[in-house]
């Protein structure tokens, strides 16, 4: 009878232990948070959680958040945050001189350069918005734009495109009529209205949003959305995508408008605000990938429908009066290894572009060639040969044709040369990609002298063009289809030995770089 018990005590035992393990969770512990989703370069992860607490918070509190060695130090701030530490911010310019015409002394130059081109233009643009729409309690819309409605953001957008007017006009300013945009929300029009100052394609969101009206139905709750889009959105109006120069300062824009907006994610909508019944030529397709895990969205996607958009901000333009980066008016004298800088780092990451380190005893010289009808180096092999003589040198000539050399190969070039040479053109865009230590040599300005030289102030690197006019041999005056003689219209041969000493002075930039000496070194370790 004991031993009756005594198994049955075994048996209901193990019948208890087995129940209890099938309740036991044997899977390894998950993540507090999707932590591959914060894909941003490691340098800038201690500025991302400075501004995403809750994020830290989590962090902190997560075994498993990769990020530990980021929250050593959370004082870590870009620059444009409220209560940002001017000793901890991302970057701040530096000015050799200061110009009497922009600046009285080096602490005021360098300040302006700052607010024009550096995380300061982020702060001005933060400290511009403005309600235009105010939402009475949560869940109702709301519009809120910078100055001349360059920037806006608006929660629960009502968007009628159930007759569109399209034409051959890609932004059609009378697109949108009064009731076809608009938000359930009290509107100030006259606050709205004092927007339009700028009104123009590339310059200002006025004309889409000059007819947002005051709706007397919650587009959302009350039913009248075709379709509702839950995805944060991002309306842009795009340039030439055909020209880097221009296409980038598309990129260049929107990065800085995820700033004002705060918001990094690549799972959004990025839908491209154009009105004609075109398609758009893009030869820069893969940067999108930067900022967008889907394809690219034209707006007559939504034609014949009321679209609801919960989360979506209009981005910065690529032409905007003293925006960047075309024709940017900058403070003379300074550069910043500030903004640009680190959309160069969040484009290559995103990107996955390698980048390697320096070749101990030798630098990379990258000539960029042209097989276009103008701005040809009409001696180009005698330079090449010349510039192989020199062993120090590794010479790699190239011509990005997009058709034989994808993109995403293009950057990696880039982004692995230590001299990038290449007559005046939009190829030379590339020097945003160029490793802090590089030397960006713009053989002949052809007079443009300020477009190339400023981009490379941006970026923070050093820029060298042609000076000795005596020394480089144009095959003709040029000829402008309608301004007839003009320097972009023609072919050059250069002064070899003159073109050796500004290479090997380029060189010797490089090297005495104290970021080439640290990776060199680092990289024989």
């Amino acid at each position: 009878m004991v031993l009756l018990v005594a198994l049955g005590i075994i048996s209901l035992f193990a019948v208890v232990t087995a129940e209890e393990d099938d309740l036991i969770d044997h899977r390894a512990p998950a993540p507090l948070l999707n932590y591959s989703s914060i894909s941003l370069p490691p340098e800038h992860v201690p500025y991302f959680l400075y501004n995403n607490k809750r994020v830290a918070k989590q962090c902190r509190l997560d075994p498993l958040c990769p990020f530990k060695d980021a929250l050593q130090d959370l004082s870590a701030c870009w620059g444009y945050e409220k209560n940002c530490d001017p000793r901890k911010r991302f970057s701040y310019p530096a000015c050799t001189k200061a110009d009497p015409a922009w600046a009285r002394s080096l602490d005021a130059a360098q300040e302006l350069f700052w607010k024009q081109a550096d995380f300061g233009y982020v702060k001005e643009r933060r400290s511009e918005l403005k309600t235009l729409c105010k939402a009475s309690k949560p869940g109702d819309s709301s519009l809120r734009c910078s100055s001349h409605t360059r920037f806006c953001k608006a929660t629960n957008l009502y968007l009628d495109l159930r007759k569109p007017r399209r034409s051959h006009e890609r932004y059609k300013e009378d697109f949108i009529q009064t009731g076809e945009i608009g938000g359930f929300c009290r509107l100030n029009k006259r606050s709205l209205a004092f927007g339009g100052k700028h009104n123009s394609p590339l310059q200002s969101w006025y004309a889409e949003l000059q007819t947002y009206t005051q709706l007397d139905f919650h587009p959302i709750q009350d039913g009248h959305c075709d379709v509702v889009i839950e995805k944060p959105s991002v309306f842009m109006k795009l340039d030439a995508g055909v020209n880097m120069y221009h296409h980038f300062c598309d990129f260049v824009n929107l990065y800085i408008s995820q700033h004002i907006n705060n918001s990094f994610s690549s799972d959004i909508n990025i839908i491209m605000w154009d009105t004609s019944v075109y398609g758009y030529g893009d030869l820069f397709n893969e940067t999108w990938r930067a900022f967008s895990e889907d394809n690219i969205i034209h707006l007559k996607t939504y034609d014949l429908k009321r679209v609801c958009f919960k989360d979506a901000f209009f981005s910065l333009l690529p032409r905007m009066r003293y925006g960047l980066f075309y024709n940017t008016p900058l403070v003379s004298d300074c550069y910043s290894e500030g903004m640009f800088r680190a959309f160069s780092q969040h484009v290559l990451h995103r990107l996955n572009i390698p980048r390697e380190a320096p070749k101990e005893g030798r630098v990379r010289v990258t000539l960029l060639a042209r097989s276009t009808e103008y701005r040809r180096i009409l001696n180009q092999v005698e330079l090449v040969n010349a510039l192989k003589t020199v062993p120090l040198l590794e010479v790699n000539v190239v011509d990005y044709k997009y058709k034989d050399v994808p993109f995403l190969v293009q950057l990696k070039i880039t982004s692995n040369s230590d001299i990038f040479i290449g007559m005046h053109g939009a190829g030379l865009t590339h020097l945003l990609f160029l490793p802090d230590w590089a030397v960006v040599f713009e053989l002949y300005n052809c007079q443009d002298e300020s477009c190339y030289r400023d981009l490379a102030r941006l970026r923070g690197i050093r820029y060298v063009t042609w000076q000795k006019m005596d020394k480089v041999h144009p095959q003709d005056t040029g000829h402008h289809p309608t301004l007839g003689d003009h320097p972009k219209f023609t072919n050059y041969s250069f002064d070899v030995g003159e073109f050796m000493r500004l290479v090997l002075e380029a060189a010797d930039n490089v090297t005495q770089h104290p970021k080439w000496q640290r990776r060199s070194i680092h990289d024989e370790l």
